[in-house]
């Protein structure tokens, strides 16, 4: 299951091994779009990958901090570092292939 978190518990999560964070808000049509992809994918490779979600009008702090402007916003981490960011809708193909140069 795609793990809830928010800026209290961010780094705590994200810190160890790879995750992909989805930065979302509640109101946004293409963040609505995006979440079944990331579903789909946490389904298939969530063994290998942490898959988050942070709603960022509940979390503005860690959005802020990252310099986020734009959602969806996908942040992929490997060992607490940011190594890809992709912004806006992308397809599970997208993702997938993004993430695995870090798998």
């Amino acid at each position: 299951m795609v793990q809830a978190i928010t800026d209290e518990n961010f780094k705590t999560v994200t810190d160890s091994g790879i995750t992909l964070t989805d930065f979302w808000a509640t109101w946004c049509g293409p963040c609505k779009m995006q979440s079944p992809a990331i579903e789909e994918l946490e389904k298939e490779i969530g063994d290998k990958v942490k898959f988050a979600k942070m709603d960022v009008d509940q979390n503005p702090k860690t959005a802020d901090d990252f310099g986020i402007m734009g959602i969806p916003t996908l942040m992929i981490k490997k060992d607490g570092e940011v190594v890809d960011t992709l912004v806006g809708y992308h397809s599970k193909e997208q993702v997938k292939d993004a993430l695995s140069q870090y798998i």
